[in-house]
């Protein structure tokens, strides 16, 4: 275990999840996590949102589902500043449009929705894949702070697994709009897209990214993300997910779509 897996990652992750509030609809992400080239990780922005809109609903409305463009690249050495708009308080559902800034400039812009739990069928139809389980996977370098990423079906071919296990140790907090944060957060770390690129192609940057919560998560257990690559084509690629529990249960389903550009120079090899 690393030391961004460990105390110093879990106590990173729940600095990264704790907004400031500045007014009741503007709040200020102080902490940032190291990103590559200095740049802002889309799923931080992306939970760091969700967050944000959570604290203007009543405690009793859970978010079921988000969708988010990222409209600049983030630069992980700032904070970021999100204004919340009230678009809806009904009598079951809460909608909030969320715009990120960094330095004024606007680099993410997310709708979420808000509803009160209630009682009704409880059934799926997809079933989670048949692989390793998190004991019998391959550990993967630690990436994100706080989290640990087993891959249960390792391949030389693939530079980007398909199907992964999560999990966020030190996440005990029972809140849920934090279990659902971290696992937006989590959410964006690969994509379905390996298998359809190739040695010349290389996927740029996220163009926007959604996420529905089906069923309560907690992300201190791990999680299996579960992703399927559909298409490239036009510079772009569309990729979905499902995130389920040790039990199989689906937790989350996501989408995104991104550049995906051939790489420039000569073929290697």
């Amino acid at each position: 275990m690393t030391a961004i897996e460990g105390a110093e990652g879990a106590a990173l992750l729940t600095d990264l999840m704790t907004l400031r509030e500045l007014t009741p609809d503007r709040w200020l992400a102080e902490a940032v996590a190291p990103g590559r080239h200095n740049g802002l990780y889309g799923g931080q922005v992306a939970a760091q949102a969700l967050v944000a809109a959570a604290r203007t609903v009543v405690p009793e409305r859970l978010p079921h589902s988000l969708h988010g463009y990222f409209l600049r690249r983030g630069d992980a050495r700032q904070p970021v500043t999100f204004d919340v708009e009230r678009d809806r308080d009904g009598h079951s559902y809460s909608a909030r449009t969320v715009v990120a800034r960094q330095e004024g400039r606007v680099i993410f812009r997310m709708s979420a929705s808000f509803c009160r739990p209630e009682e009704g069928p409880d059934r799926q139809s997809v079933a989670m894949p048949a692989t390793r389980s998190p004991e019998e996977s391959q550990a993967l370098p630690s990436i994100l702070p706080g989290v640990s990423v087993r891959d249960p079906e390792p391949s030389a071919e693939r530079t980007h697994p398909m199907r992964t296990w999560l999990r966020a140790a030190g996440c005990t907090d029972g809140d849920a709009v934090h279990q659902a944060a971290v696992l937006v957060y989590v959410s964006d770390l690969f994509s379905g897209l390996a298998h359809l690129m190739g040695p010349r192609v290389r996927a740029m940057a996220s163009l926007d990214h959604a996420v529905w919560f089906h069923r309560p998560v907690r992300m201190d257990d791990w999680v299996l993300m579960d992703n399927v690559g559909t298409t490239v084509a036009a510079a772009r690629g569309w990729y979905t997910g499902t995130l389920f529990d040790r039990s199989g249960a689906a937790l989350a389903s996501i989408a995104q779509e991104m550049v995906v550009r051939e790489a420039r120079g000569p073929e290697e090899g």
